[in-house]
C-alpha cells in the first residue's frame, strides 16, 4: 500500500524542523527548528536585560543590534508609556535584574526621540531613576543626539526641548542637594557613547533648573562656575568633602583624609588612585560590594599580590561570613566576581583600551569562600525540580558570555554553574541531567566545586529540548518544576518541546511548571508564550534562584 503523507501530520508529535500544525505564533530559530516566538513586550524584555554585546552563536552582534532596536522602536510606536515603565522596572531592581544600564538608557533615550507626547512625560518622570550618575546621564545624552540630533557642520546638536529641558532639570533636582552634590563631585566630566566630552555644567546650562533653596541654588552656581568654592563648601558637607580630596597631593595625604576625615574614595584624585599604598588602606573601610569590584584594580596596581599583608587583609574580609550577610552579597554576585577577577582581562567600555591583571590565588580561593557565605540568607522552596543544562554545540559558542567586558564563560558554563547554585539552596530536591540529541548523566551535585566547570564541555551535536520532559515522563519522575538552561536553538527532535511538556502533564503531574532560562536575546523560547505555567527569563539576574522558586512555589 502506498504511503499516505497526510498519516505524518501529527499535532501530538511534530518534528522540530516543522511547525505544530493548527498553532500559531510559532517561528524558525536561528539553527533551522521551529520554536514559539517571544511577544513584543517579551523581546524587549530580553533586550533590556541582556543587550547585545558579542552576538550568539548563529547570530553576529551587528544584527543581533539592528533585530533589538527594530523591536524598541515598534514597542515605543505601540504603546511608549509602556516601554517606559518596563525599562524604569528592570533598571531599577534590586537585587539589579540587568548587568549593565546602557540598554534601558538607550531605550529611555529612543523613547523621547521616537514617543509621542504622552511617552516624552513618561521619559521625563523617569529619567533621574534610571541615569542615577554622571556617567548614565552622558551615556543618555549621547544616545539622544544620534537618535533625535539635528546635523550641524560641526556634526550633531541635541534638539533641546522643553521637555528634555525639564528631564535634564530632574536630575539636578531629585534627592537633596547634598545627594546631587555628592553624584556631581564623583564625576563633572564624562564621555558619550561616542566618545565626545559630556560636563554638568552644560546639561545645567540647557536644563536651567530652578533651585528650591539655598544649598541647591549655591550648588548650581558652583557647578556653572558662578560660585566660590568657600562658600559651597560651608553650604554643602559634599562639596567640603570633595575639595579636601581634591588638595590631596601624595599617597600619604590621602590615606590620612580617607582614614581619619571619613572622606569617601571615589572623590580622590586619580592621581593617587593608581598608588597601591592607597588601595591598601581602603581595604579596610570601603564597602564589601566596592571591595569586590575592586579587587582586579588592586591586582593590576600591585597592592594584591601573592602572599602580601593587603592581600591577607582582603582575604580576611572577602570571608568575613557575618559583614557577606549583611551586604547581602547573592552567591550569583560571587560567582561572577570570581569569574570576571580570574579572567585576567576587562573591558566595560568598547571603546577604552583593554585592562588585564594576574589572579592572585589566595583572592580566588578567598572569593570561594565569598560564595558559600552567600548561601547564608537564602531560602529553599521545598519544591522537586528537574534541572536540564543544554549540551549541544552552540552552547559551547567561543564568544560566551561577557560581564563588564570580561569573559566569565561559555552559555554551557553558566549554566551549569546556576544549576549547581539550585541544587545548593534547594538542598537535595535537585535533579540535573545535560540534554542534546539524547539525556547524559550531569556532574553537578550541590557540592560541585565551580572551578570545575570551567574545564567541562558540553557533549556537542543536535539539540532537541524535547528530552527534559519525555524523560521525566518515561522515568516517572514526578517533579514540581523543570527548568532549562539554554539558547533555545533546538531543531533536532520527533516532537516539541511543549508537546512533551504536555504528554508529562498528562502522565505524571498536571501542575508542573517551566522555567526556560535563556543565554541569548534571540526572541524566541521553546516555551509557549501563552501557557501560564511556563516562565520564560533571559539573562543572568543574580536573583534567578529566588525568581525561580517563587514561580515554582
Amino acid at each position: 500500500m502506498a504511503r499516505d503523507p497526510l498519516a505524518a501530520v501529527s499535532a501530538i508529535a511534530t518534528p522540530q524542523s516543522q511547525p505544530i500544525p493548527g498553532r500559531t505564533g510559532q517561528m524558525r530559530n536561528a539553527a533551522g527548528g521551529y520554536v514559539f516566538a517571544k511577544d513584543l513586550w517579551t523581546r524587549l524584555e530580553d533586550f533590556l536585560i541582556l543587550g547585545t554585546t558579542g552576538g550568539t552563536y548563529y547570530v553576529g552582534e551587528d544584527k543581533l543590534t539592528a533585530q533589538n532596536a527594530g523591536v524598541l522602536f515598534q514597542a515605543i510606536a505601540e504603546d511608549g508609556p509602556r516601554v517606559v515603565r518596563l525599562l524604569t522596572e528592570i533598571s531599577t531592581a534590586r537585587p539589579p535584574r540587568a548587568p549593565k544600564q546602557r540598554p534601558a538608557l538607550f531605550a529611555l533615550a529612543a523613547a523621547y526621540a521616537e514617543g509621542d507626547a504622552d511617552t516624552r512625560q513618561a521619559a521625563k518622570v523617569a529619567l533621574a531613576k534610571v541615569a542615577r550618575t554622571t556617567d548614565h546621564l552622558a551615556q543618555f545624552f549621547g544616545y539622544y543626539k544620534n537618535l533625535g540630533g539635528k546635523p550641524t557642520a560641526r556634526g550633531i546638536a541635541p534638539t533641546a526641548g522643553r521637555s528634555l529641558r525639564t528631564a535634564l532639570g530632574s536630575w539636578f533636582l531629585t534627592g537633596t542637594a547634598d545627594d546631587v552634590a555628592f553624584k556631581a563631585c564623583k564625576a563633572r566630566q564624562r564621555k558619550t557613547p561616542l566618545g565626545e566630552s559630556f560636563d554638568l555644567r552644560d546639561a545645567l546650562r540647557i536644563a536651567h533648573p530652578a533651585a528650591d533653596d539655598e544649598q541647591r541654588r549655591t550648588l548650581f552656581g558652583w557647578i556653572a562656575g558662578n560660585v566660590g568654592d568657600d562658600r559651597a563648601r560651608e553650604v554643602l558637607p559634599a562639596v567640603d568633602r570633595f575639595l579636601t580630596a581634591k588638595a590631596v597631593t601624595t599617597p600619604a595625604e590621602a590615606i590620612e583624609v580617607v582614614t581619619t576625615a571619613k572622606v569617601p574614595w571615589e572623590f580622590l584624585p586619580d592621581s593617587v588612585l593608581k598608588d597601591p599604598s592607597v588601595w591598601e588602606a581602603l581595604i579596610e573601610t570601603i564597602g564589601m560590594t566596592a571591595l569586590i569590584r575592586n579587587l582586579a584594580r588592586m591586582t593590576r596596581l600591585g597592592t594584591l599580590k601573592p602572599m602580601g599583608a593587603a592581600t591577607s587583609r582582603a582575604v580576611r574580609r572577602l570571608t568575613n561570613r557575618e559583614a557577606i550577610v549583611r551586604a547581602r552579597i547573592h552567591p550569583m554576585d560571587a560567582w561572577l566576581a570570581m569569574r570576571v577577577y580570574k579572567s585576567g582581562v576587562a573591558q566595560p567600555n568598547p571603546r577604552a583600551a583593554r585592562q588585564t591583571w594576574h589572579p592572585v590565588p589566595e583572592i580566588l580561593d578567598a572569593l570561594e569562600g565569598t560564595y558559600e557565605a552567600a548561601f547564608g540568607t537564602v531560602e529553599p522552596s521545598g519544591k522537586r525540580l528537574l534541572v536540564a543544562v543544554d549540551s549541544s554545540g552552540s552552547m559551547s559558542w567561543g564568544g560566551g558570555v561577557r560581564v563588564g567586558g570580561s569573559p566569565i564563560g561559555s552559555p554551557y558554563e553558566v549554566g551549569n554553574a546556576m544549576a549547581v547554585m539550585l541544587a545548593r539552596i534547594e538542598r537535595g530536591n535537585v535533579h540535573v541531567i545535560d540534554v542534546d540529541t539524547s539525556v547524559h548523566a550531569s556532574k553537578v551535585t550541590p557540592r560541585t566545586n565551580l572551578r570545575e566547570l570551567a574545564s567541562w564541555r558540553p557533549s556537542g551535536g543536535g539539540t532537541d529540548l524535547s528530552l527534559p520532559f519525555t524523560w521525566a515522563r518515561e522515568q516517572r519522575m514526578e517533579v514540581d518544576g523543570i527548568v532549562v538552561f539554554t539558547d533555545n536553538e533546538t531543531w533536532a527532535g520527533r516532537s516539541h518541546p511543549t508537546q512533551a511538556l504536555d504528554a508529562y502533564r498528562r502522565g505524571v503531574n498536571p501542575d508542573a511548571r517551566v522555567v526556560v532560562a535563556a543565554m541569548t536575546a534571540a526572541g524566541y523560547s521553546i516555551g509557549d508564550t501563552k501557557d501560564e505555567g511556563v516562565l520564560n527569563v533571559a539573562g543572568l539576574d543574580a536573583s534567578l534562584p529566588l525568581v525561580v522558586n517563587g514561580f515554582v512555589r
